[in-house]
């Protein structure tokens, strides 16, 4: 049997969709418990394989498919508790606040969403992983596979550039 080298060939791609897509579906609704998220997870990984097919062979196609659906939870996931978090605070406010500054803080709120937005996705989770879920750098570097001081870099990165959008906007 002929080797395939190249995911980016239709037939190999196909080959690897056949093999994955169910297990990575079941993975996905292991970890989301929603099976309209994790069909949405599983699709949104192979386009990115599709998009990144010449830099992924199709020996690492599965490893880079669990790692890259396992990612784009992690960031649902960090994106909820922003957003939760930051609900919670307005509604805690809204009881002994002006209209004023609930006013302020709806559109200050609004601005953070869009300066977090702005963010490339590796930043943007990086950011979350330590700020909102409090992991360490070194354990940012585990998830991501790269080293503590890369994982300090893309969260001082992140903070920088939201420091100069909100201050922008």
């Amino acid at each position: 049997m002929e080797k395939q080298t190249n995911i980016c060939q239709e037939q190999a791609f196909n080959k690897v969709y056949k093999a994955q897509a169910q297990s990575l579906r079941n993975f996905m609704f292991f970890k989301t418990k929603d099976t309209d998220a994790s069909y949405d997870l599983v699709q949104e990984a192979f386009l990115k394989l599709w998009q990144n097919c010449a830099k992924v062979t199709p020996e690492k196609a599965k490893s880079y498919l669990f790692t890259t659906a396992n990612n784009l939870f992690l960031n649902t996931v960090a994106h909820k508790k922003v957003q939760f978090k930051f609900t919670q605070g307005v509604k805690k406010s809204q009881d002994n606040n002006s209209p004023e500054f609930l006013l302020e803080e709806k559109e200050f709120g609004q601005k953070l969403q869009k300066a977090l937005d702005s963010l490339t996705q590796l930043q943007r989770t990086a950011f979350l992983l330590s700020r909102v879920e409090g992991k360490k750098y070194r354990e940012i570097a585990a998830i991501y596979n790269i080293s503590e001081k890369a994982a300090g870099k893309r969260v001082l990165d992140a903070l920088e550039k939201l420091r100069e959008t909100i201050e922008n906007l």
